[in-house]
């Protein structure tokens, strides 16, 4: 998966071209790790240096810290990748879309399990509960903008997982799958941000006998009542932009810990 921050890494020796004009990123300007911070708030932050200041900037605790996980790394190639992976772990964290993971979002609790997350919102007539998983979610948001020497700019990496909708009274389960629509709505008109793709209702537990309408070839006044009720139960246009928003800072979390746990097994006594 590319993340933005690695297209600095890549870019160095490179040349872009703006305008009339062409610039190279010089050797000299490549980034390394800098040290990471974990003030009482609980969440880290870092601060990333040149190469040429980390030599001088890096305490002696540190410097023994390198020296005892060098000491455990038998082969080159473990070697390239803890050391890639020191530097992508810093970048990624200051490249964080969000400094925190929020637990409710307009009345729904969040709960997290992995890669799973459950949003739930109860009454005393139903229960609403919104699913979906981060796994290959994450795309880029618009055109990748050129980059300049002054000031590089990327397309974000935006989470818009498929998700389902159950509405639950009593024994009886309404379920929506539904999916995020690509593109961007154009100003001064009215576009979706997600559509249904699939209509269902069931007794109990669900299983493949269960019978189910695609979305796309419901009657189109129908949909729209649809799409009606599901707002109306909160699932709006406007949600779903906010959920895409923290889906996306807990995607982004999600691959930060991938990282550190490789960077951790590598270095493990075997």
């Amino acid at each position: 998966m590319i993340r933005n921050v690695r297209f600095l890494r890549w870019a160095v020796g490179k040349s872009f071209t703006s305008g009339k004009s062409t610039t190279t990123v010089a050797p000299s300007s490549r980034w390394n790790a800098g040290i990471i911070a974990q003030p009482s708030s609980g969440i880290a932050t870092c601060n990333i240096k040149p190469l040429s200041a980390m030599s001088s900037g890096m305490s002696a605790k540190h410097a023994a810290d390198f020296s005892i996980a060098s000491r455990q790394i038998h082969t080159k190639g473990e070697r390239e990748l803890v050391e890639f992976l020191a530097e992508e772990i810093v970048a990624e964290k200051k490249a964080s879309p969000s400094a925190t993971i929020p637990t409710s979002l307009n009345g729904f609790a969040i709960t997290c399990n992995k890669a799973d997350v459950e949003l739930t919102k109860s009454s005393e007539r139903e229960k609403i509960t919104i699913s979906f998983n981060v796994n290959h979610t994450v795309d880029m948001e618009g055109e990748e903008a050129e980059a300049t020497e002054n000031k590089p700019e990327f397309s974000a990496m935006k989470s818009r997982p498929q998700f389902e909708v159950d509405i639950v009274r009593g024994g009886t389960t309404l379920s929506f799958t539904c999916s995020y629509l690509p593109g961007e709505a154009q100003e001064g008109e009215y576009n979706d941000v997600f559509s249904i793709d699939e209509v269902t209702i069931y007794q109990g537990e669900w299983s493949d006998k269960v019978y189910a309408v695609a979305g796309d070839v419901l009657d189109g006044y129908l949909y729209d009542l649809l799409m009606n009720f599901l707002e109306e139960k909160g699932v709006s246009n406007e949600f779903a932009e906010k959920m895409s928003d923290f889906a996306s800072a807990y995607e982004h979390a999600k691959y930060v810990e991938l990282l550190e746990a490789i960077s951790k097994f590598t270095v493990e006594k075997k």
